[in-house]
């Protein structure tokens, strides 16, 4: 019998030897502010609807799910045509679990070894983890001190490293800043410049709670087969247990996706709850324009007491610049609120939660920061 010292090490991959997973402090405390959820729990009716359609595929459990799932996809064609204002074909459309795994399907198909994907920090912390997972070197540029991107100097960049993947938030996580549509075509200009080409992801996770006049980045679909848009509904539906993330593209580029995809990866059950949220998108929506007006109250309610505030189209607010942000963190969790301590130095994030979360917090921050 081998003794425990005698055991062979595991092969692990070098680049991941020490290494700890993605996740923010999951704890049980009575306002939620850390990870941009919706705060409002779908109604007894969309459950009710959701529980239903969840039985009917469950009396099916023992085939497999459609592996190409149309009915959704057409569904969620039919929903961005409504919410943006933009028609699109379902072999336009692909889904997978999570924005997540739609990040990385796109990094499998078009990154790799000896490729590159690019991207401009701050930004969201987990594509150079989907970098690193297929073996894509991973380049970053930097965002202004207001955290916008500077298109001749993004231009430059993408002429410089040839990346394969551009991956551009738009609300950026965590600044919340929204990408002009300028600026957007001038990226998509130099990646069409690269020799072998390069596809260009714009993330809109956070892309429903965007202000007016801020237009989605699929009104560029028709023009430009090398661009992505992604989106998810664990965020304006409320759906995050659900995990369903999708994207719109050309469709040779959606066919590039079924090539790296695993057999069946969305389950009959996702599909159901997918397909009935989208008949409920009105309902489980509603308070988008409420958490867009508490968004824009809070904005102006941290700059009047002297904090320096990110500009937001999304769900949640980056403020500071603190000396010891950990400290203010800690201080708020004390008293039940929890936040993101994530972004530049001396930043913070907040999510936007009910009027009692809101107003919790802003207790909270008065007591620990002393404003």
């Amino acid at each position: 019998m081998t003794s425990d010292l005698a055991r062979p090490s595991l092969p692990l991959r070098a680049e991941l030897v020490g290494l700890e997973p993605y996740g923010a402090p999951q704890l049980d405390v009575p306002h939620l502010l850390n990870v941009n959820e919706n705060p409002y729990a779908p109604s007894v009716d969309v459950v009710a609807d959701i529980a239903h359609d969840v039985a009917e595929a469950a009396a099916g459990l023992n085939r497999y799910p459609d592996r190409d799932f149309r009915a959704l996809r057409a569904d969620l064609a039919g929903y961005l045509a409504v919410e943006s204002g933009v028609e699109l074909a379902e072999d336009q459309i692909w889904a997978a679990n999570g924005s997540n795994e739609i990040m990385l399907h796109l990094l499998q198909a078009f990154g790799g070894p000896g490729r590159t994907a690019l991207s401009f920090a701050p930004t969201y912390s987990m594509y150079p983890e989907y970098a690193r997972d297929t073996s894509t070197r991973w380049v970053v540029g930097r965002r202004a001190e207001d955290f916008t991107i500077d298109p001749q100097a993004a231009a430059a960049l993408i002429a410089a490293e040839a990346p394969s993947v551009v991956l551009l938030a738009s609300p950026n996580n965590p600044t919340g800043t929204a990408l002009p549509a300028r600026t957007l075509e001038v990226i998509l200009d130099a990646a069409a410049d690269v020799p072998g080409g390069c596809v260009v992801v714009v993330d809109e996770a956070y892309g429903e709670f965007r202000r007016e006049g801020v237009r989605s980045a699929l009104h560029l679909l028709a023009d430009r087969p090398h661009l992505v848009v992604s989106r998810t509904m664990s965020k304006a539906f409320g759906l995050a247990g659900a995990r369903v993330g999708y994207l719109a593209a050309a469709p040779a580029l959606v066919d590039a996706l079924r090539v790296v995809r695993l057999p069946y990866h969305l389950s009959a059950v996702t599909q159901a709850v997918a397909r009935a949220a989208l008949r409920h998108a009105p309902a489980l929506m509603a308070q988008i324009g409420s958490l867009r007006a508490e968004r824009d109250a809070l904005v102006e309610w941290l700059r009047d007491r002297g904090l320096r505030v990110a500009e937001s189209d999304a769900n949640f607010v980056l403020f500071g610049v603190f000396d010891d942000r950990h400290a203010i963190w800690q201080g708020l969790l004390d008293r039940g609120v929890l936040i993101r301590e994530t972004g530049p130095e001396g930043w913070l994030r907040v999510s936007i939660g009910t009027p009692e979360d809101m107003t919790a917090f802003k207790d909270a921050l008065v007591e620990v920061a002393g404003l």
